[in-house]
């Protein structure tokens, strides 16, 4: 009986410095969920592969990829308390190296280096979750139409001049996680991102069908990871 008192007087000591504890939380930016339009911008990295399918089993790309850079805007349209709308225009930079497996002779038959910067307009639906505190996690997904500054495809030369051709216009699709932390001078917004190719990037040789590079390939697109750190 002595022990359950002592319990009981523990609990009842315990459960006011909880709801001190509760009552010594401090909101942030308690309103800004209810704004219709807000902006902000991002910074981040990325790394970046292909995904690429042949049409004979004989041929095997080795694509070593590396870390990229991404830096953009963001304009958010509120539909509802749980929905927005979003647009995330900016630049994305990598360069992926493509070791072709099947092709005999140095590296100057058989690599070739591929710098890509895209100017990347995503069109997202962000679903976010009910806000705890100062922080609210959130989905995000939809699709991108991305411009390759970088493309060489209205070169005359190909890949028997040392030429790997890729399109100009190009179409993706990202779906991410994310959280937004609800700080006292603005939001900070980490996300994580899976960001894929849509369409077939690839601008193939004069003499595709005779050609060991483009002649094989099926399709290859663009495929990655993106590390956003938003700020609003």
């Amino acid at each position: 009986m002595r022990k359950i008192l002592v319990v009981i007087i523990l609990l009842c000591s315990f459960i006011p410095s909880v709801n001190a504890q509760k009552r010594d939380i401090v909101i942030y930016k308690q309103n800004w969920d209810k704004q219709k339009i807000f902006f902000g911008y991002y910074l981040g990295i990325n790394k970046k592969d292909f995904k690429i399918t042949y049409k004979t089993s004989n041929s095997y790309i080795n694509v070593t990829p590396s870390t990229g850079f991404n830096v953009g805007l963001i304009g958010d349209f509120r539909l509802h308390k749980n929905l927005s709308l979003r647009l995330e225009p900016g630049l994305s930079s990598n360069t992926k190296q493509l070791a072709f497996t099947s092709i005999a002779g140095g590296p100057k038959d058989s690599i070739r280096d591929v710098s890509a910067t895209y100017l990347r307009i995503p069109l997202l639906l962000k679903i976010n979750a009910n806000r705890l505190n100062n922080f609210r996690p959130y989905l995000i997904g939809g699709l991108s139409y991305d411009f390759n500054f970088s493309s060489n495809q209205d070169n005359p030369d190909d890949n028997s001049s040392g030429e790997f051709r890729m399109k100009k216009n190009n179409f993706t699709y990202e779906l991410g996680v994310g959280v937004d932390f609800y700080l006292p001078y603005f939001i900070f917004s980490p996300s994580i991102r899976g960001v894929f190719a849509i369409n077939n990037e690839l601008v193939r040789d004069n003499d595709d069908q005779n050609s060991p590079y483009t002649g094989p390939i099926d399709y290859f697109g663009t495929r990655g990871i993106f590390i956003k750190f938003a700020f609003h």
